[in-house]
This record gives C-alpha cells, structure tokens and sequence, in this order.
C-alpha cells in the first residue's frame, strides 16, 4: 500500500494484486465490522491476510446498527454475565482507544411502574425461559444497574447510574410522560459513525505492509480444486484463491457463504431491526441530549436518541430472511410513532419529518422458538473443512465486542497457521484515535497546529470527523484547496475527492451512506446529488454513461430503501 498522505491504493489495483498472487495464509470472508477487526488484528502480527467483502465495508448488519457501544444491561436478565462483563470492559476500552467515534452516552430510562416484571424476571434467569414480555419496573431496574456497574471497575470510564422520583424526573426532561414515577440514568456509549470506525480499524490492518491485503466489492461464489473462487462484482471477472485457513465472517450471511462454498450450515437465525430518523426540532430539545430508553411492554428495546442534529428512534426485532433485502416498512415507522407518543405524548411527529430509514439484519444464532428479544447476543467460533482446508465460521457477535472477538478469532487461527501471537490489540489506539486530545487545552494545541490554511472552526470539525487522521485531510486541503460544496457546505469538494482517492470508494453511494453523514442527515438532495457526481466521476475516471448510471443508482438506493425524498432542500444539521 502507499502511504496515507498520498493516497491508498484502489479497491481495483487490491483486486488485481490478489489475482497475480492467489494465495493468502489467511482468508477472511466479509467485510463487516467483526471480519474487519480479524483482519486488523492478524495483520499486526504479521500474518499473511487478505479480506474480501462482496459490497462496500461495513454496509451490512454493522452500517444498520443502533450506533451504541453498550454492555447490555438487559442480558444480565438472561444469565449472560459473561457477555455483559466483556461488552462493558470492551465499552470502556473503546472510550479510551477509539475517543474520536466513541464517547459516553447519558441515557435516561422511563420508569412507569415500581414493581412490574419482578416475577417474570428471576423465572427467565431460573428457567432461560421467555414467558410473558412485561414492562420493567423501578425496582427490578435498579437491581439490574447496580449489577451494570459492578462490571465497570476500571477507574471510572464512564460515570455510576442515578434515580429519580417524578418531580426530579420531569424538571430535568419536562417533555416526558406525566404518568411516569422515576427514571433511571446511567452511561453506556455512543459511536455516531460505526462505518467511519470500522474504515479506521480497516486502515490500521492495511497500514501495516503488503502482507494484509483488503478489497471491497468481491464475493466468494465457489470453492474447486482446493481454492475459493472470488467474482469481482464491479467487473464481473472471477479466479481463484487458496488460503491455509478461511474465516467465514459473513454476519447474517454466513449460512449463504458456506452454502456458495459448498458446506451447507444452519448456524444463523437473524432478525431485523429498523430505525428511523427524524428533522424534529421539539423531539431533540425534549430529549435534553440524552438517549432515552427503555423496554417496552412486548418485550423490544426502544431507543429514542438524539445524534447529528437529528433525533433516530428504533429499534424492532422481527425474524428476517438474510436472502432478502430489509427494509424498514411502514408498520414500523407506526409502532415508532406510537412509541414516541407513549414517551413524549405532546410532541408530534409526522412522516414528512422522517429524512432517513434503515434496516438491517442482526447476526443471532438459530433460535427456535425463542422470542427475538430473549436471544443470546454473544458469539461462537464454529471449526469445520473445505476440502482439507480449515474453515473458521463466526456464528453471533455484536458491533460493541468487535476488537476482544476479532482477537480470540485471531488466536483461534494463529493456532492453525502455527504463529505465536506478538501483540494484542487491548488498550491499541484504533486509527484517528491515535494522539487524539484528551482535554480542551491538549484540543487548542492541535487546532492551533493544524489550522494554518483553514479556519480553526473548520480544522475542529475535522478533527471530530476523522479524529487526528484530519491532519492528512488538511495536508490535503493545504495544497488543493477547500471550496465548500453549495448544497452540503459542511464538506468541500477536495475532501470528498480525498476520500474518494484513499477510502476505496467504488459507487456514489459509498460516498453518500459510508465515507459521509449526508445520507444519514437528510442533506442528499437532486441538487447535491448533481454536484457531488461529477467530484467522484473524475477521481474515478467514470464516462459521462457511468456517472449517469451511479446517479441514478444512488437516487434509487435512497429512495427504495432508505425513505429519502430527494427533491426540495434540507440544510445539513451540525455535526454534534
């Protein structure tokens, strides 16, 4: 790979790299955030490694997720202690090395009740039975969160839980549900951009030599004569590739990619969860900058979470057909509706509010019969063969335990290639995390250091954006310039150009949805979408056809699965 400052390597040159030499120690199939984090952690041990992924990084179950690096409060419930101390260990271990995407999140819960689900509560420990979903009251609440904070014991990366009674409850958020009786608040996590985090533990793993090489938009289709056959789907091309082991990393997918290879397994039993977000001014100033949370009477999480100058509520957990594309339908944007309402009962939301709406998949093991709800959220490595060749298939697995699970699937296949692990990756700043200024004196110094050619506004929000690799982004900006788009002019075009040339970008909407907030945000308008066009046509030599193509394509995408009205103008939030 060439350095950082003067730009990655194309998806397409990768592609042709990995077709001149089809071999790789180690071959990690998918491209979300947990195959990634294998990736990244083989790398740094030197191991030869190479990463495929049949869309763009981080476009499945990890793009789709609720944006909260949490420990899981509601697992502790289930007997899952294991998980819940692991998930809050990893929660303040990402505070710490990835400070740049996730910081502390304040989140209030709604208490309406003191002693509702105190009896089905210990019969679901007792029995891992799901009975009857019921609404948790104050009592079992505060039980569960002084366990919470029992597995935080690090020295205080985020702060211990609160209660209070009603009066208190509705000084502080005077918006809420007068029939309520308290409210707890506790800290987990937020990352507002899971898709710029996961592009960063990508780079750490390509940073580190020729040996860790990574392509986007290649899907495994096959398995002959001992080696995988890898299509790329830009080209429509396909060869051959042989690995001493493959990971199967597929998320929800995984059962189809061994199905493709040719080992027919039943590990999976996903389930969709959909968000939506909204351009709601009273929502955003009635949650007072906390998320608020809380489980609902049948049994589903709900989050109503202000992020980006937006407000996204979510989330469902209906089973789900991973051969099928999720979409959030309207059926779910009503039981959002309703759920905002049971909250926020004097605030009205309207569908002409709704910028943004996505679903995806989660990656749950086969269940049964078991409710959505009540399924284990921890992940398990499955060992079986191709043709004599290992095969390490991840079953489970979620967005907060990415680095503790990308590294015991890396022991798992330094075992099998028979090389001693020589670093781990606990307490290893992740990319833009690296130096990252801990304090508002140490935030100045970089600023005033790195806003020589910008104003030290634009630098800052830089910084936020891509933590201390903004430094490469200014550097860039230093010799071509930064005119500022007209209809998204928190972005200029050579930043997007930037990040077209060094992030692998392929497609428009690589741009719109993953490399930016615009998609997300409400900014992509027909207006945006004309201007950006042409920035990305010429990083990458499209004709005018492909470009028009890649237009419509985008406009397609985010009007068919994503809700967005793209006539008429909506100005871009700032970036909170």
């Amino acid at each position: 790979m060439t350095s950082e400052k003067s730009g990655n390597v194309s998806t397409r040159d990768t592609v042709r790299a990995i077709a001149e030499r089809p071999h790789a120690s180690v071959l990690i199939i998918g491209g979300g955030i947990n195959g990634i984090s294998t990736f990244r952690d083989l790398a740094l041990q030197g191991v030869d490694v190479t990463i495929v992924e049949r869309n763009d990084w981080c476009s499945g179950a990890s793009a789709a997720s609720s944006h909260m690096i949490h420990g899981g409060v509601r697992y502790l419930e289930n007997g899952e202690f294991r998980l819940v101390r692991e998930s809050v260990q990893e929660r303040n271990g990402l505070v710490k090395i990835a400070p740049h995407y996730v910081k502390p999140l304040e989140t209030t819960v709604p208490i309406f009740s003191t002693f509702s689900g105190i009896l089905a509560a210990p019969l679901r420990f007792l029995t891992h039975k799901q009975g009857k979903p019921t609404e948790r009251g104050a009592f079992l609440i505060k039980i569960g969160l002084m366990m919470y904070d029992s597995f935080s014991r690090d020295g205080g990366a985020v702060p211990r839980h609160s209660f209070r009674g009603r009066s208190a409850s509705l000084k502080q958020h005077p918006a809420l549900n007068k029939a309520l009786k308290y409210t707890a608040t506790y800290f987990d996590a937020s990352v507002h951009d899971p898709e710029r985090l996961a592009l960063d533990v990508l780079r750490d793993g390509t940073a580190t030599g020729p040996h860790a090489r990574a392509a986007n938009y290649v899907e495994a289709v096959g398995f002959d004569d001992g080696g995988v056959t890898l299509r790329d789907n830009a080209t429509g091309e396909t060869f051959a590739m042989t690995a001493d082991v493959i990971v199967n990393a597929s998320g929800p997918w995984t059962d189809l990619t061994n199905e493709a290879l040719g080992n027919r397994t039943t590990y999976m039993g996903g389930t969709k969860g959909s968000h939506i977000v909204l351009d709601n001014p009273e929502l955003l100033e009635a949650t007072g900058g906390n998320e608020i949370f809380f489980e609902h009477e049948d049994g589903r999480i709900v989050l109503i979470y202000p992020l980006k100058g937006r407000v996204m509520v979510g989330t469902t957990d209906i089973e789900a057909d991973p051969a099928q594309p999720a979409v959030c339908t309207e059926e779910e944007v009503d039981y959002f509706f309703d759920l905002v309402k049971h909250v926020f009962p004097d605030v009205n939301v309207e569908r002409s509010q709704i910028v943004y709406r996505f679903s995806g998949i989660r990656p749950l093991p086969g269940h049964g019969d078991t409710q959505p709800g009540f399924v284990s959220r921890d992940y398990r490595i499955v060992p079986t063969e191709l043709d004599g060749t290992p095969m390490l298939s991840l079953v489970g697995g979620k967005l907060t335990t990415f680095r503790a699970l990308g590294e015991q699937l890396g022991d798992e296949v330094l075992a099998r290639v028979g090389t001693e692990r020589s670093v781990s990756t606990a307490g290893v700043p992740i990319g833009g995390g690296k130096g990252y200024p801990a304090t508002d004196a140490a935030r100045t110094t970089w600023l005033v250091a790195h806003s020589d050619s910008i104003t030290r506004h634009r630098a800052d929000v830089l910084l936020e954006r891509y933590g201390t690799r903004a430094a490469s982004v200014i550097d860039e900006l230093d010799a071509t310039g930064d005119s500022r788009l007209e209809h998204a002019p928190d972005y200029s075009r050579e930043e997007i150009a930037y990040l077209v040339r060094t992030e692998q970008v392929v497609h428009l909407i690589d741009v719109l949805k993953r490399r930016t907030s615009l998609a997300f945000t409400g900014a992509v308008t027909d207006e945006l979408l004309d201007e950006i066009t042409p920035i990305v046509a010429a990083e990458l030599h499209w004709s005018e056809a492909e470009a028009a193509a890649e237009r419509a394509e985008a406009a397609r995408v985010l009007r068919d699965a994503h809700g967005v009205v793209l006539s008429g103008r909506r100005e871009t939030p700032t970036p909170a």
